[in-house]
């Protein structure tokens, strides 16, 4: 399972400015993604050899006082539910507030792994002040300052301690197929379609209740792994309704698949919310399928089906290269059809194209239409590879990279979609020095 790090604290004690530092400070750390709000922040760590994920708990919080306090309680407590180490940032330079003693409170009596972090101590004089927050009964406050980034290397150090070792990769090679969307698409619905078929055919394998769970699904000419965010799992004693829950319980979904069912409502089509979990699938470069669920309840005439592919097309635009299924979990119709296209899926993604054959069409390609001139001078493109990843990276080897703009790149990988079947998988293409 990816080990996930959430920050959380009360407003104005650090808590962006360190997920941007924890995710800027060396170049291994990468991705910051726009998540499930526009204010959500999520990203990939790695420092000594280990990686974790990272999702910065601030950016939710609207409205009154009161409301404020409400947010930040709910907040913890399901980063405590799904997270699998807390940061608890404190603020030196305003020290111990009542806010903090009661999120330290639920903190405490939750058992969860914490690092408690003493943020600006970016003086002298503060480095004293530290001393006040042990009595929030958390262990040694880390002082940092995350603006500067003192401190941060002896926190990530500590913090890579928790992470375990990578597993060995399962033996059965298996597609792993995540069914993700916002709350109350469908999502419990389809998994229970699909398990209903024939209750003799799945087997499940152990998890927590803060684990995404693995199911093996076995029937109609499929061997899967469904990996659940719906109801699979004991329920938390959180709001079902709030968007944090969703979006982490769909990072530890889409991080542990191969391919992802993304359930939108057909009544709503797709939402801001819909298209943040996509954007989240296409970073983590996942096979991306999109099922439109409640189909049933939608008034249809000649051209309803193709206007509102067309719809979903633009919001995911430029990668408009996907499959898209409607579906009724409630009926059960074309349910099994979802399952077709993220195997077809799953087989693009690991599409291999022999370099000869690469060439053989991309050279032709790059000659009807070569990349435009720049500041008088010409980019010759060599020849292209196929890097041995495992999702598809295509390399082009050229004299001037640096010249390649991103429409150009936009070219090449539309060509590669239109004589490769690549499908619902999102592509790379970078240019290289020759």
């Amino acid at each position: 399972m990816p080990f996930l790090v959430a920050i959380v604290g009360r407003p104005n004690v650090g808590k962006s400015t360190l997920f941007n530092r924890l995710t800027g400070s060396r170049e291994a750390i990468v991705d910051e993604t726009a998540g499930v709000t526009r204010d959500r922040h999520y990203g990939h760590g790695e420092w000594n050899g280990k990686t974790f994920s990272i999702v910065d708990t601030g950016g939710y919080i609207t409205g009154s006082e009161d409301v404020f306090e409400e947010e930040i309680r709910r907040q913890v407590k399901i980063a405590i539910e799904e997270a699998s180490l807390l940061l608890f940032v404190v603020d030196t330079a305003e020290g111990l507030t009542p806010l903090d003693e009661e999120v330290a409170d639920i903190i405490r009596r939750s058992r969860k792994k914490t690092i408690l972090v003493a943020n600006k101590v970016d003086n002298t004089d503060r480095v004293g002040l530290v001393a006040e927050f042990y009595a929030l009964g958390l262990g040694e406050p880390f002082a940092i300052a995350s603006a500067s980034g003192s401190g941060t290397g002896e926190l990530l150090d500590e913090l890579v301690k928790h992470v375990p070792d990578e597993p060995p990769a399962p033996e059965d090679d298996i597609p792993r197929i995540a069914i993700v969307g916002r709350p109350n698409v469908g999502k419990s619905s389809l998994v229970n379609a699909l398990l209903g078929e024939d209750r003799n055919i799945v087997t499940e394998i152990a998890g927590t209740t803060r684990d995404a769970i693995h199911t093996r699904f076995k029937g109609f000419g499929h061997d899967m792994m469904l990996v659940d965010t719906a109801g699979l799992r004991k329920k938390g004693k959180v709001h079902e309704d709030l968007e944090f829950y969703s979006v982490m319980r769909s990072i530890r979904a889409i991080e542990d698949c191969d391919v992802c069912l993304l359930l939108i409502d057909a009544k709503d089509g797709m939402e801001s919310q819909d298209i943040s979990i996509f954007e989240l699938a296409r970073k983590n470069r996942k096979g991306i399928v999109i099922v439109v669920n409640k189909w049933d309840l939608v008034e249809k005439s000649t051209n309803t089906t193709k206007e509102f592919e067309e719809k979903i097309r633009q919001k995911t635009a430029p990668f408009r290269d996907l499959p898209i299924v409607f579906t009724s979990a409630h009926t059960k119709q074309r349910v099994l059809k979802a399952l077709d296209a993220a195997k077809e899926v799953y087989e693009n993604r690991r599409r291999r194209i022999p370099t000869s054959k690469l060439n053989e069409v991309m050279q032709e390609v790059i000659a009807a239409y070569e990349p435009p001139a720049i500041k008088g001078k010409y980019v010759k493109i060599k020849y292209a590879q196929q890097l041995p990843s495992k999702t598809p990276i295509f390399a082009f080897f050229c004299n001037l990279p640096q010249y390649v703009n991103e429409p150009y790149k936009r070219y090449l990988e539309n060509k590669l979609r239109e004589h490769f079947n690549f499908t619902g998988v999102p592509i790379s293409v970078m240019m290289r020095k020759k």
